[in-house]
């Protein structure tokens, strides 16, 4: 194995293959939790379309398996290491290739970070609208690679909603483009719609065209506080209903405030057990604000007049709602989404459920599209953990899942299946279905060499 990392040296020059400890454990997970821990035969770095055609024909002609990676913020293990891989980072393929103004368009390579593309675009007024939480740090190419959503997504809509075109190299080295450079465009199947969410495992994305929106000159931001959580979710229905449609919708729960204010010594939690954090964008800012502090006032939330900067600040913290752990065998953060008309009844289902098992929750939902991300966890005495514990807390995981889904909702709303969640992908999708993506991952990837063991 080790002459296909020599190989790949040789063809790509010095400085792009790592093989040192340091790096192989660094690159070998991405945040989630880690189900069979393998470490890489080497990372390597491509800057160019030409070294990542290059490593795919020496993978391929060696069957060795290659995991593409960007920034590694993923948190459903689909950048793990596996068994005698290639880590392929793609974290210095970070250039903006062109920005258009007039057709209002971007073409990067998948290194770019969200934050980066974004200041370039505000120059000219515009932004792109995906928006994760790790937006400083997490890249175009992951985002690609699993749909990635964010706080904007109730209005703006996920990845796939602002990918145009993409490059990509297929399992055998060559190189295709799918998709237009226009708004509108139906020839053919959407072949760039399939590779949007792939997570690696069709090609490896070189060039992504998205579509840019328009930049907001103005934001409002109303911050909802409740006495539970799930006033605060019936509040994001009494939203809906008066046909307000906010850029961002966010639900936190009490654990959650709590949390943000001993990491930031905030304090929400004097001010409610829950809270709806509503922002609303565009010329008719303002008259939306207003019409959602009327309605959640009239929901009994203590609504609050928020100065820029306390507005600002709020949404940072909700981008920071996480917290400052990763995601182990001891704590499990999940993705799951049900439709808005459930959120009450599923908010309900997860209280009573870590109850019943004894077991820590918090949640925070971008509530405007019914994506919840409840978090359970167990408390460690000396760094263990009797088995007791582990196996309810593995038990309230799974009935989290399968709540979601009596309610018509989906095991995953924008991380993506990865590793981690492929014990619950037939929960979701039945046999017929997962046996014709399996073809579709066949007729792509014969060889069974791009990111295998994640996704399907």
């Amino acid at each position: 194995m080790g002459s296909i990392v020599d190989e790949i040296e040789a063809r790509l020059g010095p400085g792009r293959v790592d093989r040192g400890e340091a790096a192989l454990h660094r690159y070998a997970i991405d945040q989630a939790p880690v189900i069979d821990f393998q470490l890489p035969l080497a990372v390597v770095f491509p800057e160019s379309v030409a070294d990542v055609q290059a490593v795919v024909r020496a993978c391929s002609a060696g069957g060795v398996a290659i995991v593409p990676r960007g920034a590694g913020t993923g948190v459903s293990g689909g950048a793990h290491a596996t068994r005698n891989c290639i880590v392929l980072s793609l974290e210095r393929m970070d250039r903006i290739l062109a920005l258009n103004p007039d057709d209002e368009t971007a073409v990067v390579e998948p290194g770019v970070v969200n934050a980066v593309l974004n200041e370039a675009a505000a120059v000219h007024g515009l932004m792109y609208a995906p928006d994760p939480a790790s937006f400083r740090s997490s890249t175009i190419g992951g985002n690609v690679a699993t749909n990635a959503g964010g706080l904007r997504c109730a209005k703006y809509g996920v990845t796939r909603d602002s990918v145009l075109a993409l490059d990509v190299v297929l399992a055998d080295g060559s190189l295709v483009h799918t998709g237009h450079q226009t708004f509108k465009g139906v020839a053919g199947y959407d072949l760039t719609g399939l590779f949007v969410g792939s997570e690696g495992t069709l090609g490896i994305v070189v060039g992504i065209t998205v579509r840019l929106k328009y930049l907001p000159r103005e934001t409002h931001t109303v911050a909802a506080f409740y006495p539970d959580f799930r006033l605060a979710a019936a509040g994001v229905l009494a939203v809906g209903r008066a046909r307000v449609q906010p850029a961002i919708m966010e639900l936190l729960d009490g654990g959650t405030l709590a949390q943000l204010d001993d990491i930031h010594g905030s304090d929400l939690t004097a001010r409610g057990r829950s809270l709806l954090l509503v922002q609303t964008d565009g010329f008719g800012a303002a008259a939306e604000a207003a019409v959602v502090r009327q309605v959640l006032r009239d929901g009994g939330a203590t609504v609050t007049t928020e100065a820029s900067a306390e507005a600002e600040r709020l949404v940072e913290l909700r981008r920071h709602s996480r917290g400052t752990e990763v995601d182990d065998e001891y704590r499990v953060g999940e993705d799951v989404a049900v439709p808005r008309s459930r959120l009450v009844d599923y908010v309900a289902a997860l209280e009573g459920m870590a109850a019943a098992q004894q077991v820590h929750l918090k949640v925070v939902a971008h509530a405007g599209d019914g994506n919840l991300h409840p978090t359970f966890w167990i408390d460690r005495h000396g760094g263990s953990v009797d088995a007791g514990a582990m196996e309810r807390l593995q038990a309230a995981l799974d009935e989290s899942i399968t709540a979601a889904l009596a309610m018509g909702g989906t095991i995953t709303g924008e991380h993506g299946i990865g590793q981690y969640k492929l014990r619950w992908l037939g929960l979701e999708q039945p046999e017929p279905v997962r046996d014709l993506q399996r073809r579709i991952k066949e007729l792509f990837d014969p060889a069974g060499i791009l990111n295998p063991g994640k996704a399907i």
